[in-house]
């Protein structure tokens, strides 16, 4: 892995981390595109890592919500008097979203890094997901806003976020259909959807470091963590703003457009899968 493409793959990372399109499926192309065994650990690993640049920008765009959201459930743990409260309950919502890809996704490690790595996968999921996407806007009422979040809206979109570890799928894309598909509006379902991540991607990308963080380039690897974190940044202002007046239906043409380009080129051999 040499610098300038590690820098490719952080603004690759960090444009799409949060938005509906699949980070993990854009990274795999990219990676493809620029000659690399995309099913190596190695590269595995270093898709793994840089996703902790995107989620650190995350930390630091919610930082005042995310240390408010902390501290009370680390209160209210103690004094049952806190524990009504709505940024008590959220850190529960977090915690308990959470568990399911934790579970999933180490009880599936050796199939995420290995056969699903594949741009087969990718296209094929990118379109598909799509369709789930537009069901997900037309059962939309968006009636519920953040204080009528409760643990089944967190689990479900918990479960749901595990098919994000199918690359093209989208794991925002997921969690905000299903935040939408349980009656919230776009804006609460993607706050919920970026909460989610954090966990997720935190343990992945310490996961990988911890399994093949020895095949990692360490100087590359920085570079493009930091590169992804200041264009996640951009990614994450931008989109808030944009649902809150736009349907993620918008991605779908982009999603299918890049989806069936991605299985021509597979199936006249431009491409290899791997």
């Amino acid at each position: 892995m040499n610098y300038l493409d590690a820098i490719i793959l952080g603004i690759v990372e960090g444009l799409t981390e949060f938005l509906p399109v699949s980070s993990t499926g854009h990274l795999t192309i990219a990676e493809k595109l620029l000659g690399y065994k995309i099913d190596a650990h190695n590269i595995t690993a270093f898709t793994a890592v840089i996703q902790v640049g995107a989620i650190a920008a995350v930390l630091i765009y919610f930082w005042t919500d995310i240390w408010r959201i902390a501290k009370a459930w680390t209160v209210g743990v103690f004094r049952p008097e806190y524990r009504g409260t709505l940024d008590h309950r959220m850190g529960w919502y977090i915690i308990v979203g959470s568990i399911p890809i934790g579970i999933v996704g180490f009880a599936a490690r050796n199939l995420v890094s290995g056969s699903l790595r594949s741009l087969w996968v990718v296209a094929a999921a990118l379109i598909i997901w799509s369709g789930a996407m537009i069901l997900a806007e037309r059962r939309a009422t968006q009636k519920r806003g953040e204080t009528a979040l409760n643990l089944r809206d967190a689990l479900v979109m918990g479960v749901v976020q595990c098919l994000a570890l199918i690359p093209g799928v989208s794991r925002s894309g997921a969690s905000i259909s299903a935040g939408l598909a349980q009656g919230l509006d776009r804006v609460t379902a993607t706050r919920m959807s970026f909460y989610l991540g954090i966990p997720s991607l935190v343990a992945a990308g310490a996961y990988e470091v911890h399994k093949d963080g020895h095949g990692l380039a360490v100087g590359p690897t920085i570079v493009g963590t930091l590169v992804a974190f200041v264009v996640a940044y951009a990614s994450v202002a931008w989109l808030l703003k944009f649902v809150a007046h736009h349907s993620i239906g918008k991605f779908v043409p982009y999603r299918v457009g890049l989806g069936v380009v991605l299985l021509v080129l597979l199936a006249t051999n431009v491409m290899s899968a791997t």
